[in-house]
């Protein structure tokens, strides 16, 4: 299949459902994108119009056919200490300045990194972000009247059990836009007191114009901008990646990382230069998505543009859905997310894969950030790696018969020998022992990983000849001794 005719096959996978799936997406993103703008300090429109943009440019330009992209929660929790010292333009500013970064980084095909993100990590990853959506809407909940209640429950009846109705044609309408016309028109019709979209802050009047670049562009806004922009850009990334991945296992498809980096740099710039905060995957409204039958780019372009569409065309009327309604949709959007499998296998996986998970959820939970629940899992999955494979080292002492009646004294090495194991390779020879004999060490089995681990190889030689040993070492994969040492040490 050439590339333009596999390309072409991504906006044509059922137009419909393509539609209809995004639709839900985009009613997942309105309170999700208002209450990120409040936590990066901006107007509910500027994330409004980042996530219209974003949408826009990566379903075009990104790697990952089905992913919802908009203004984050972890990229709003960066921006907002920028915001508050300098104020939005300098904030568009370092979201010119995070793209640009993030396409250097697709550019370079960094985001194979990924493949060091282990599987307990990423499930931490998903779990942790499944409790922090659903914890985001402990507060619309917070003082609720019984009739909200009577609501979330219909809402929740209708999303979760309109599906099991065997009525012709019902299943191709997500029940989460059911939920939201009919709990409006509910509400309307018995005058209930709930409160609407419209209470959630200030909604868009009009498209969104060229903003550009309005500080001054010299070495001091460099200097305010680089902090920030950097880290915009890595948490970025680092959402973008992860649910890219988590949308490759729900699909069992693969995606391009290094075009979804560099589109996601392309999104950002586009959406700072039109007024927008930078953002980047969306983890649970992608779930929502791909759950709804999202597979193609269509999806990811109609929820940009239905979102718009019902912010400024139709925002009369959607000005007056229930928040409520919302609410449910995310609680399915969390429910959804979270991987209920994992429970059951906590006492049948490795107990440090565990741990690492739990690590993830854990340390994501308390600061609020992924960014940093995944860089200690992954920090933990490295140690105990490495760890395990320094454990796995084991060194034989086999005495055999040697030359004029002499004993040889064979040592027998396998396994991985590097920074973790040198210690422990060291101390496995004791050449007190064995003083004034043949030695022989045959490391034919084992692995030399580093300068650490060939010093070490070193060291027990100079130990040996110390005694009085001479000394063999047999099995070096091509790597030969010369005036005591080694040469090719890395190859």
């Amino acid at each position: 299949m050439s590339l333009l005719t596999s390309e072409l096959a991504q906006w044509r996978r059922k137009p419909v459902r393509e539609l209809l799936a995004g639709a839900v997406a985009t009613f997942a993103l309105i309170p999700e994108v208002i209450a990120f703008s409040f936590v990066a300090g901006v107007d509910p429109q500027v994330g409004l119009y980042a996530s219209f943009v974003i949408s826009i440019v990566i379903a075009f330009a990104g790697g990952r056919p089905a992913m919802i992209s908009a203004a984050a929660g972890s990229v709003a929790l960066v921006a907002a200490p920028l915001v508050a010292t300098h104020g939005l333009n300098y904030l568009l500013a370092a979201g010119v300045l995070a793209g640009l970064i993030q396409i250097v980084f697709g550019l370079l095909r960094l985001g194979v990194l990924m493949r060091f993100v282990s599987s307990s990590v990423r499930t931490g990853f998903v779990n942790a972000l499944a409790i922090l959506i659903f914890s985001a809407q402990l507060p619309q909940l917070a003082g609720a009247t019984p009739a909200t209640w009577v609501m979330l429950a219909l809402g929740l009846a209708i999303i979760y059990g309109l599906p099991r109705v065997p009525l012709p044609g019902l299943q191709a309408i997500p029940s989460p836009l059911i939920c939201i016309v009919a709990l409006t028109l509910l509400t309307a019709w018995l005058g209930l007191p709930l409160k609407t979209v419209a209470d959630l802050g200030q909604l868009p009047s009009s498209l969104p114009g060229w903003h550009g670049i309005v500080v001054p562009l010299d070495m001091d806004t460099l200097r305010i901008i680089a902090g920030p922009a950097i880290a915009i850009a890595m948490v970025g990334l680092l959402e973008s990646m992860m649910t890219a991945r988590v949308v490759d296992e729900l699909t069992d498809s693969p995606s391009s990382k290094s075009r979804e980096c560099a589109g996601l740099g392309l999104a950002n710039i586009g959406a700072s230069l039109f007024g927008g905060i930078a953002g980047c995957g969306m983890i649970g409204q992608t779930v929502g998505n791909v759950k709804y039958g999202g597979r193609g780019r269509l999806s990811t372009l109609f929820a940009g543009v239905f979102l718009l569409v019902l912010m400024v065309l139709l925002k009369p009327w959607v000005s007056q859905v229930p928040v409520v309604a919302l609410v449910a949709i995310m609680v399915m959007v969390s429910a959804s997310t979270f991987d209920w499998g994992s429970l059951r296998k906590l006492v049948t996986h490795p107990r440090l894969s565990t741990l690492v998970m739990i690590a993830t959820v854990v340390a994501t939970l308390v600061s609020h950030d992924l960014s940093i629940g995944v860089g200690l899992g992954v920090l933990l999955s490295a140690l105990f790696f490495a760890w395990k494979a320094a454990a796995a080292l084991h060194v034989a002492h086999v005495p055999k018969p040697g030359v004029d009646g002499a004993v040889l004294h064979v040592y027998r090495v396998r396994g991985q020998v590097f920074f973790a194991s040198a210690d422990a390779f060291v101390d496995a020879f004791d050449p007190r022992e064995v003083e004034g004999a043949q030695v022989r060490i045959d490391v034919s089995s084992a692995r030399f990983w580093d300068i650490t681990a060939l010093a070490a190889l070193d060291k027990v030689r100079e130990r040996f000849a110390h005694y009085g040993c001479t000394v063999n070492v047999v099995g070096l994969q091509s790597r030969e001794l010369l005036n005591g040492g080694l040469e090719d040490p890395v190859g």
